[in-house]
């Protein structure tokens, strides 16, 4: 059957590829094979498949090299994006510290302008005070000396009377009683010269009066405008850091209570400056000055909490921000991930004492920073640990080096901030921290 098949092929076939013979001479004899139709087909589509085959296999080659030439291009050009992104983000984050500086000047200089307005304040006070001590002396001598005028006058009254009605008499006066009416003008003459002193002396005093009433209405204006100057300073000074704590998480006002309670002691520039001992109201301005003692305060209070909270950046130098806080990869990332150098500086963030300095499991090189108000720092991954357990540290203090322990995919800080034990989102202090400082 197959050879039936065979013919027929070849038959079909040999209208197109008519059999051929191929011979092969030697010295003693000739041989030739005979290549049939079915034979020559199967030749020609093996040739074929092989042309197909080696055309098919360089196109492959020239698009792998041509898409591999572009990608390496490809490759550069995002490396030359990626190198011009961090270029870009250096340049904000310098930029970013700058404005820190300058903020933090501003608000060294606004305190120390509000530190000399409160001097010119307590001043002012204090010769306000001597002003209407004065006044009121003037006043009780400007009572006596009009009592003593009117005394003078009525006295004279009754002298010029006697005077006027004896003058008649006066040729028939025995010699002693001329003489005591000599007496009497002379003492009249004085009383009359006492009485123009003391008119002198009463005008004297009424000037006197109205020119320190005077000088008082100036000291009040004054004084309204440095009070309205400082309590602008205090409002402007005090918001941004209400919201920078609102921001963080933490709760202001509980804050600067547990500060509040470290106060020991009384006195100092920050302290009331009368209360009434007697049950009297106290006066407008002193209230409205204890009113801004107390801002003083309370921003005092704020700055306190502000050194001792970890606000701060833990790395100076120009790092990658590679994860954030949240779900990753299904489990929970309690911090942030900031990649740079071997041996990059880490830093604390705040005031604080180490409570741990080692390895831990998948942390790596860990260090444990415990601050106030029940907050907790984590550094890990350190390629070196360069503080020990209850070393007491401040902020800016270098802790480590960054580096690529425990269970860590390249080197890298992972940074942590715990309240009350329980793991918070590091940005909202590092960001509330970059909107004030």
């Amino acid at each position: 059957m197959k050879s039936r098949i065979a013919r027929r092929l070849d038959a079909a076939l040999s209208r197109f590829l008519p059999e051929q013979r191929l011979f092969l001479r030697s010295d003693t004899e000739t041989r030739f094979i005979r290549l049939s139709p079915f034979h020559q087909a199967i030749a020609l589509s093996g040739s074929a498949a092989l042309v197909g085959w080696a055309i098919v296999a360089t196109a492959i080659l020239l698009m792998d090299s041509i898409g591999s030439g572009n990608a390496r291009e490809q490759m550069v050009r995002d490396q030359e994006t990626y190198e011009l992104r961090l270029e870009e983000l250096a340049a904000e984050r310098d930029s970013r510290a700058m404005e820190a500086l300058a903020a933090q000047e501003r608000f060294a200089a606004a305190l120390r302008t509000v530190s000399t307005m409160q001097s010119q304040l307590l001043a002012s006070e204090e010769k306000r005070r001597e002003m209407e001590t004065a006044m009121a002396i003037l006043q009780d001598k400007f009572r006596q000396v009009h009592a003593e005028l009117d005394g003078v006058e009525a006295e004279l009254a009754v002298m010029q009377g006697g005077q006027t009605d004896g003058l008649d008499a006066v040729d028939t006066l025995p010699p002693h009683m001329i003489e005591t009416l000599e007496v009497m003008a002379n003492a009249l003459d004085n009383t009359a010269a006492e009485r123009d002193d003391a008119s002198a002396a009463a005008a004297a005093a009424a000037a006197a009066v109205e020119e320190i009433a005077f000088e008082k209405e100036l000291l009040l204006d004054r004084n309204d405008r440095i009070f309205t100057q400082l309590e602008q300073a205090v409002s402007v000074s005090i918001e941004p850091l209400n919201k920078m704590f609102r921001d963080a998480g933490l709760p202001p006002e509980q804050l600067l209570n547990t500060v509040r309670q470290g106060y020991n002691g009384a006195g100092g520039p920050m302290t009331p400056i009368a209360f009434s001992t007697k049950g009297l109201p106290i006066d407008p301005e002193t209230m409205r000055a204890n009113q801004i003692l107390e801002g003083l305060d309370r921003m005092n209070r704020f700055r306190a909490v502000a050194e001792r909270a970890p606000f701060a950046m833990p790395v100076n130098s120009a790092v990658r921000y590679t994860s954030g806080f949240g779900m990753r990869w299904g489990r929970m990332h309690n911090g942030s991930d900031f990649a740079g150098p071997t041996g990059t500086p880490i830093y604390t963030t705040a005031d604080g004492v180490v409570t741990y300095a080692g390895w831990q499991s998948g942390y790596g090189r860990l260090v444990k920073i415990q601050h106030e108000f029940g907050i907790e720092t984590r550094y890990a991954h350190m390629s070196r640990i360069r503080v020990v357990e209850g070393q007491r540290v401040s902020r800016g203090d270098r802790i480590g080096d960054m580096g690529n322990t425990g269970r860590s995919t390249g080197t890298h800080l992972h940074y942590e901030v715990r309240v009350g034990g329980r793991p918070v989102n590091p940005m909202k202090f590092i960001k509330a921290g970059r909107d004030v400082f």
